[in-house]
């Protein structure tokens, strides 16, 4: 463990050799979104090669990663209404399907603990980020349906939220409000700033311009 972690008065903090191993991650898991993608589309009889397919994941995941960083509200123990970055993290699965999504949602996850790591154990690391970033990915179970953006958007920060409840519950506790317990100061806490900004996003996917654009940019990444 101490490879990768060290323990300081301030907690859990990454290595070297962390940081090497993380990146090493987050380039596996978009490969490896970008092969899932490339058998989805072979399946419908396109010829588009993995190498778009990476492009395409790994753009959504920058556009995610920099728009996360434009911060319209910040909370104080963590989380915040952003510049509609869950969106473009649900953009692979509605692109690709369920499997691109997942993975791409999970490369996202490392990519902003290797920005930001917070440790406190090694399970609230995967909950935090793998799980929590990666139920984004469920944004895929509509990729083929009538208005599946926003059904697929709705699902993935549902997914979000349920793993950041979690997280809140298990490892945040001392953080509950006075008086409330830790789950439903999770709840509240976490749902504030993750349906604040899906509302937001939500509006603005109801902007028949902004739908169209989105649905030429899936032909694009798809044909």
């Amino acid at each position: 463990m101490s490879l990768f972690v060290t323990l300081t008065e301030d907690g859990y903090v990454l290595t070297t050799g962390g940081y090497i191993l993380t990146a090493i991650i987050l380039a596996g898991l978009l490969v490896i979104a970008s092969v899932a993608a490339k058998k989805k589309t072979d399946r419908k009889g396109n010829r588009s090669m993995s190498t778009k397919q990476l492009v395409f994941c790994a753009m959504s995941i920058a556009l995610g990663c920099v728009t996360s960083m434009l911060k319209l509200y910040e909370f104080p123990f963590g989380g915040s209404v952003t510049l509609c970055s869950m969106l473009f993290i649900c953009l692979p699965g509605y692109f690709y399907g369920l499997t691109a999504g997942l993975l791409s949602a999970a490369a996202y996850g490392v990519l902003q603990f290797l920005l930001e790591p917070y440790i406190l154990f090694p399970v609230q690391v995967i909950v935090d980020y793998l799980l929590a970033f990666g139920g984004l990915g469920l944004s895929g179970i509509f990729s083929r349906a009538n208005y599946g953006l926003m059904k697929g958007y709705v699902v993935g920060i549902i997914g979000r939220y349920i793993f950041a409840v979690i997280s809140g519950w298990l490892f945040f506790g001392e953080y509950a409000w006075k008086g409330w317990a830790p789950l439903p100061y999770s709840l509240a806490y976490n749902g504030a700033y993750i349906f604040a900004e899906g509302a937001v996003t939500i509006i603005i996917l109801m902007i028949p311009s902004v739908s169209k654009a989105l649905g030429r940019v899936k032909e694009m990444a798809i044909n």
